[in-house]
């Protein structure tokens, strides 16, 4: 096979008309001249969804805004940390324990008091927490703009430094660490 006689002054041949189709296309799909489509699942034979009334709009908005985020966090840690509180308080040993008489078993009035108490000790720490955490989460993604995994850990490390650095700056320190390493594990877990 003989390959094609080259064009006057050294330049090479155009390519063939299927190449030439075939870049203009790619250039259309992938290249500079895409055109960003507007997902329609119903263009897919997927469900049609009706356009949104300005109360769900609004409503959207609500659920999407920083108090609202924060009262949800404060509200769930505060029923989480009561649970949690009271689990601790129903499996410890140590409840009624006198020392001057170590075989005695604690009545029932006594473990009562003491779940009740730690659940509440328990559920306010957590609320207060879940406060924190939620309102810097969202007061970093407002700033940032995005929502990826760096604002869990920023927002977990400020949480668990101002937590920690109660009792000094060291302690702020591996707050900061430590809240932000928790954070991006369950970041990395949940998405």
């Amino acid at each position: 096979a003989a390959s094609p006689p080259s064009a006057p002054g050294g330049s090479a041949p155009p390519p063939p008309p299927s190449q030439l189709q075939y870049s203009v296309l790619l250039q259309h799909l992938v290249g500079d001249k895409r055109q960003p489509r507007v997902w329609d699942p119903a263009a897919l034979g997927g469900i049609p969804c009706p356009p949104k009334s300005e109360e769900q709009k609004m409503v959207e908005r609500v659920m999407e805004s920083c108090p609202f985020k924060a009262a949800l966090a404060c509200v769930g840690g505060f029923v989480l940390g009561g649970a949690f509180g009271v689990f601790t308080a129903g499996i410890d040993t140590n409840v009624g324990f006198d020392p001057k008489d170590p075989y005695r078993t604690p009545t029932a009035k006594e473990v009562l008091k003491d779940m009740g108490q730690r659940g509440i000790s328990y559920a306010k720490n957590f609320a207060i927490v879940g406060a924190m955490f939620s309102c810097t989460e969202c007061v970093v993604e407002s700033y940032r703009g995005k929502s990826d995994w760096k604002n869990s850990v920023i927002s977990g490390c400020i949480t668990g430094g101002a937590i920690g650095f109660r009792a000094g700056l060291k302690a702020g320190v591996i707050g900061c660490g430590g809240f932000a390493a928790f954070s991006a594990a369950v970041d990395y877990y949940l998405r």
